[in-house]
């Protein structure tokens, strides 16, 4: 799957390619990442990428035509590829979208904006949608991009050492995912739960489905709210409050 940037900020992306999940797949050629700077598109000595706003105001807004040219250059290499503008502005990108865009398969060509924004003609002629990861304000969409880059190429068939790994994520279902645990298995009076020692693994796919029903009620329960449960989930979800009213009983008492 090929993914195109355009940044002002190119060099910050080696910590993304060079490194992890996403150097891999680069390395197995899963994934192609090419980067495009609208500085090399400027024709001032002084590389311009900037301009003050109209209507007066402070900050700084990215030019049109510098941004155009990386843009129309970025298109030409990656045809047919689906334009993203990081913004807070945008519609939220959550596990869902990740998973729908490695799954389409489609080229997809970020636009990391910098200063108080871009010019608003950029979003208006080429961007097809623009997406934000959280409700704050980044120093520029840098960070954003190599947010949406990773969990992306992370689902991509073959990106994991483990087929299964990405399944399991948090999210993937709509659920916070379950504690795990490693060797040994007694660290400073603290034990592995048992039930993960015992062998029985549908015993122990049910704890886990348990644990990420109870850790997703206790820290997100506005996942449950949107979400369809099945027969199984309501059961063990009654079952964890009602445990949890007794519990505070007990301690009332």
């Amino acid at each position: 799957m090929r993914f195109d940037l355009v940044t002002l900020m190119p060099a910050m992306f080696a910590a993304l390619t060079k490194e992890g999940v996403v150097a891999r797949a680069i390395g197995r050629r899963l994934a192609e990442i090419e980067l495009w700077n609208p500085r090399d598109y400027t024709k001032d000595v002084h590389r311009t990428v900037d301009d003050r706003p109209y209507g007066g105001g402070p900050g700084m807004v990215m030019k049109y035509q510098p941004l155009q040219q990386a843009i129309e250059s970025a298109l030409k290499a990656s045809p047919g590829a689906r334009v993203i503008y990081l913004s807070p502005q945008g519609v939220r990108f959550d596990q869902q979208r990740a998973k729908a865009v490695a799954e389409s398969g489609q080229p997809l060509l970020l636009i990391a904006g910098r200063y108080e924004g871009v010019d608003e003609r950029v979003i208006d002629r080429y961007v097809d949608e623009e997406w934000s990861i959280g409700d704050y304000v980044m120093s520029g969409g840098e960070l954003a991009a190599m947010v949406v880059l990773d969990a992306v190429i992370r689902l991509i068939p073959g990106a994991l050492g483990d087929a299964d790994s990405a399944q399991q994520d948090s999210f993937m279902d709509g659920l916070l995912d379950c504690p795990h645990y490693t060797r040994p298995d007694e660290i400073d009076g603290m034990t592995v739960p048992s039930v993960l020692q015992g062998g029985n693994h549908d015993v122990i796919r049910c704890w886990r489905l348990q644990q990420a029903l109870k850790r997703t009620l206790e820290r997100r329960p506005d996942l449950l709210r949107s979400r369809k449960l099945s027969a199984e989930e309501e059961k063990l979800l009654a079952e964890i409050i009602a445990a949890s009213g007794d519990a505070e009983q007990t301690q009332e008492q």
